[in-house]
């Protein structure tokens, strides 16, 4: 069933679960995702991201998502994961998306609030939901003195939230997007703050790489949206060079994706908690 991000995110936070997003730029992925999702009875994120579009068109993925999010026997979020341009995020919107990502946080902190919160309004005309981000992912990620004032604080993530109205938020505690090249610096004693001064759901970003117990300890301290893509792309490929090893066809190849992809999805919803709630 289609459902947008206040739909599986109160009921996350409340009952100290996560759900996770799995970007999902083909069948093979979507088929892992919504069927790991459907055995375990869990609710689920499904998408694609504007970086991502170069391998999966929108306007080409975005029917198939669609239907299978409706389709489903358990709530799916169809979640345009961020967004970096307007145009792209009302076209995702417009196509089906219960769910945008508007992310301006690499710019101007003002010109991030003021996009967001129209972002906010239009969605929110559609039914849709709108996650934002404040901080800097990437860079806090690096764990050293210079970039330590690149986390999120909560002055910064209070004002953007009576700024723009977003749904959920994505903060910068020491994450990183793709893979880790060394051991992420996370700052739970900012994150149990943060959840402690605001309501609003919060996002943790650049989840593929992090360790058992990191996932156990941001989710006990505020986490209820967890983005994993990368440990998905890992899975396939390991999929495809154990397909070649063994001489395995096309589409045997493919199938054994979805296994792989799909062992990687129960594994991760198992983590978060989110198993089971539906």
């Amino acid at each position: 069933m289609l459902v947008n991000l206040k739909d599986v995110l109160i009921p996350a936070q409340k009952g100290h679960y996560a759900v996770g997003l799995f970007n999902t730029t083909d069948s093979d992925m979507l088929e892992a995702v919504i069927s790991a999702a459907e055995e375990l009875r869990a609710p689920v994120i499904i998408g694609t991201a504007e970086v991502l579009l170069p391998y999966g068109e929108l306007k080409l993925i975005a029917p198939s998502l669609l239907a299978a999010a409706k389709r489903a026997t358990v709530p799916v979020v169809l979640h345009y994961d961020h967004g970096l341009t307007v145009e792209r995020c009302k076209e995702a919107l417009s196509l089906g998306f219960s769910s945008i990502m508007f992310d301006g946080s690499a710019g101007d902190v003002e010109e991030n609030m003021k996009v967001t919160r129209e972002m906010v309004d239009y969605a929110h005309s559609l039914g849709a939901t709108v996650e934002g981000e404040i901080g800097h992912v990437g860079e806090a990620a690096k764990g050293d003195g210079d970039v330590s004032d690149r986390y999120t604080t909560v002055e910064e993530a209070r004002a953007f939230l009576d700024a723009t109205g977003v749904d959920a938020l994505a903060i910068a505690i020491g994450t990183a997007h793709g893979a880790y090249k060394t051991k992420p610096k996370l700052d739970l004693d900012r994150l149990t703050t943060i959840r402690s001064k605001i309501d609003t759901p919060l996002v943790l970003h650049g989840g593929s790489g992090l360790s058992d117990d990191d996932f156990r300890n941001t989710i006990r301290c505020g986490i209820a949206k967890v983005n994993i893509f990368t440990d998905l792309t890992l899975a396939g490929d390991r999929a495809m060079k154990e397909a070649t090893e063994k001489g395995i066809g096309y589409l045997e190849t493919r199938n054994l994706k979805v296994k792989y992809i799909k062992e990687e999805v129960e594994k991760k919803m198992k983590l978060f908690g989110c198993d089971g709630r539906y």
